[in-house]
């Protein structure tokens, strides 16, 4: 990395307290310990007042769709009584297709009401595409800043579709190769325009997701008369599942199980540049969903308000092929086109709903916007172009980025559970050098008993590595 680069990020603090009006430093406390409850206090709004901020941009509200095909298809391959109802929280009818759209809506309500002249966020994903459209809505010029190419300049069908949809709205591109420039680029662009930062991990980001737990919650009460037993979020950076979870929290849906899931390619190192393109998913696997759990603060505020060890109660992968499959399941089942991320925890849903009773609801909450360079086939032929393996069988064979292995009928549709208390102990191991020498505060304990939802007992356990 180039000294301009080590530069900008030394001054990582004050540019971010600049752009997004959060001093972190007040939140910290003794230790490994800060005040997590306060800093989502920042955001300043109740629910009520982030829906209204929501209906002003026309997001949120989203239908909840019961998958009967899916219910029955899936009731083929469990005992008799068994096969959870399986339902969906239909988030492609936001502006720009995705739940995204919520975690922009505060962001971009927040530089208006501020008087920035633009906003910024670096992203690979659909959040670009959010952030833009919200922007646009309101008048505000718009920066994307978006790691697409490996050192060949080859750049991912589906992250190529997501840049053309942010310039759709009239944002303005910045395309990177894989590595460190991305969050040094984005630092120095904030500091040179004075943009708002429209960060995935601030208050602001997480606190637009809760609407979306919250409409669960009320939506299932309503229609249903109940909870529903289990919510399958599928899990990158963590703040969908943060956002969630506490939205479900806020409304009283306390005994409802939070599951997240995520696409294995275990073995792919997502910042290497021979890795990049062995992929077929750019978001919702395990190269962002294990280490941003058990290492949240890497993100590119201080202090990330996305903790999702604060509320996964399970946590499963599949496969990359499973989850094509359900993408046309869901295609030719229920007429519905959606994916791909949504698609894998409705992969994950469709296998635990086996092992639950009829009578029971789990409830997948996001679907996104598909078509372009997110759709399979492409999805599929540029993994062929890479030099991978594309074939029918059993997708517990599959090997990332060596091969995708689509399952030959529904029933090998398998959800694999990752093990939390391992999850936790490396994020343990990430604060040890802090922890080091010294005997933890009572303030710090309660703090990590919050951070990994834990007692006492298990705390215990954890730090003396018997777990």
């Amino acid at each position: 990395m180039s000294s301009k680069a080590d530069q900008i990020l030394q001054e990582k603090n004050v540019i971010m307290k600049e752009a997004i009006g959060i001093d972190y430093d007040i939140f910290e406390q003794e230790g490994v310990a800060f005040d997590y409850e306060r800093m989502m206090r920042e955001s300043g709004y109740t629910i009520e007042e982030l829906q209204e901020i929501q209906a002003h941009f026309f997001v949120g509200n989203t239908p909840i769709i019961e998958l009967y095909n899916l219910t029955k298809l899936a009731r083929k391959y469990a005992k008799p009584g068994y096969g959870a109802r399986i339902m969906i929280k239909d988030e492609a009818t936001n502006p720009s297709g995705s739940f995204k759209a919520r975690r922009a809506s505060v962001s971009v309500y927040e530089a208006k009401r501020l008087g920035y002249k633009g906003i910024l966020t670096a992203t690979s994903g659909n959040y670009g595409a959010a952030v833009a459209s919200l922007a646009a809505k309101e008048g505000l010029d718009c920066i994307v800043v978006q790691e697409t190419y490996d050192s060949r300049h080859v750049g991912q069908p589906e992250i190529v579709e997501k840049a053309r949809a942010c310039e759709a709205y009239g944002a303005e591109v910045f395309q990177l190769s894989v590595g460190p420039e991305l969050f040094s680029t984005f630092l120095k662009l904030l500091k040179d325009t004075g943009y708002f930062n429209a960060s995935l991990y601030s208050p602001f980001g997480i606190a637009g997701v809760e609407t979306l737990g919250y409409e669960i919650a009320t939506d299932c009460r309503e229609k249903y008369g109940k909870d529903p037993e289990a919510v399958v979020i599928t899990n990158a950076g963590g703040g969908n599942l943060t956002g969630t979870a506490r939205g479900l929290i806020k409304a009283g849906a306390i005994d409802t199980r939070i599951v997240a899931a995520s696409v294995d390619l275990s073995g792919l190192h997502m910042a290497s540049d021979t890795a990049f393109n062995r992929k077929s998913f750019t978001t919702g696997h395990t190269g962002f969903g294990v280490p941003f759990s058990t290492n949240p603060d890497r993100s590119d505020v201080p202090r990330s308000a996305a903790r999702p060890l604060r509320y996964i109660d399970e946590y499963y992968t599949v496969t990359q092929g499973d989850v094509f499959f359900m993408t046309e399941a869901l295609a030719n089942l229920e007429g519905l086109e959606r994916g791909p991320a949504g698609n894998t925890s409705l992969a994950v849903a469709f296998a635990l709903a086996q092992e639950m009773k009829e009578d029971e609801i789990i409830l997948v909450q996001e679907t996104e916007y598909t078509g372009a360079g997110k759709h399979i086939n492409p999805q599929l032929s540029f993994a062929r172009e890479n030099g991978i393996e594309v074939k029918f069988g059993n997708p517990e064979e599959q090997v990332p980025g060596e091969s995708i292995i689509l399952p030959e009928n529904a029933g090998l549709i398998k959800a694999t559970p990752l093990d939390v208390d391992r999850m936790r102990k490396s994020y343990l191991k990430n604060l040890r050098p802090k922890m080091e020498g010294r005997e933890l505060s009572e303030l710090e304990r309660t703090f990590l008993k919050e951070e990994l939802k834990v007692d006492d007992e298990k705390l215990e356990t954890l730090l003396n590595g018997d777990a």
